[in-house]
């Protein structure tokens, strides 16, 4: 029987590139996202190529009710191996006395109540199950506070702090939990975190080479592949310019 990974915010950037990666490792997928259209394209083609199958759930993870969509999986779905809770974002990137509240709020409901949301339901499938590995995504932003980062860096600290709390709380059920620390990936976050304005967004990577989602998806499989007495707990990845670079950190 093949393996299930879950994927949050699997139509574009390192949740695509996941999908992608562990479809070609054969693992079977349950994919979800804000885009329709994104994730039906990407599952006839994933199923095309790699013979596999795939489920998708069109959900935004800061809406509770929209994540208790995962409960109308049928029991063989709920056998997950492993959830890549990737969806998160920032907006805006302004000093504290003048930041949106309305950005704040999508972020916070995002980043941390959305991966919250995730994390209860699938997590007491993993119990049902007697195993699983909860991938958390978090970022530089959880490790360095950086100019006018101010609540995007408090809520990828809390995911940060999040993961060892599952870590702590899911051992006795052999769930493992490792976060992921990307630094500088250029995907679509820049555009979202400008409100869509990409040529702003582009003169973030200007003068080094970011890393790519698909570095990302490399990374977290290699940390889902080890074997059940390994567990990764935190893995920090950053594009060599931006380690050696304080004033690159802006993811």
């Amino acid at each position: 029987m093949s393996k299930i990974a879950l994927i949050t915010g699997a139509t574009a950037g390192i949740g695509e590139a996941c999908a992608r990666l562990f479809a070609d490792k054969k693992y079977d997928l349950i994919l979800t996202g804000r885009r329709t259209e994104r994730l039906d394209a990407l599952a006839r083609q994933l199923v095309s190529e790699f013979g596999i199958r795939v489920n998708t759930i069109t959900m935004d993870v800061q809406i509770k009710e929209d994540v208790a969509k995962l409960e109308s999986l049928t029991d063989d779905w709920k056998k997950v191996d492993v959830l890549i809770n990737n969806a998160g974002l920032s907006q805006g990137l302004d000093p504290i006395n003048s930041g949106s509240t309305r950005d704040w709020e999508i972020m916070i409901d995002t980043n941390i109540k959305g991966l919250l949301f995730v994390t209860k339901i699938v997590s007491n499938w993993m119990i049902k199950n007697g195993s699983g590995h909860i991938i958390n995504i978090g970022s530089i932003a959880g490790k360095e506070t950086y100019q006018n980062g101010n609540v995007y860096c408090a809520t990828k600290h809390a995911v940060d702090s999040l993961n060892k709390a599952m870590r702590i709380d899911l051992l006795p059920y052999k769930i493992k939990v490792t976060a992921i620390h990307p630094g500088a990936v250029e995907t679509e976050f820049s555009e979202v975190r400008f409100h869509g304005d990409k040529e702003r967004a582009k003169k973030v990577y200007e003068g080094f080479e970011p890393l790519h989602a698909q570095d990302i998806a490399e990374t977290i499989w290699f940390v889902a592949s080890r074997p059940p007495h390994v567990n990764i707990n935190d893995m920090l990845v950053m594009p060599t310019a931006q380690a050696n670079t304080a004033h690159l950190l802006r993811e």
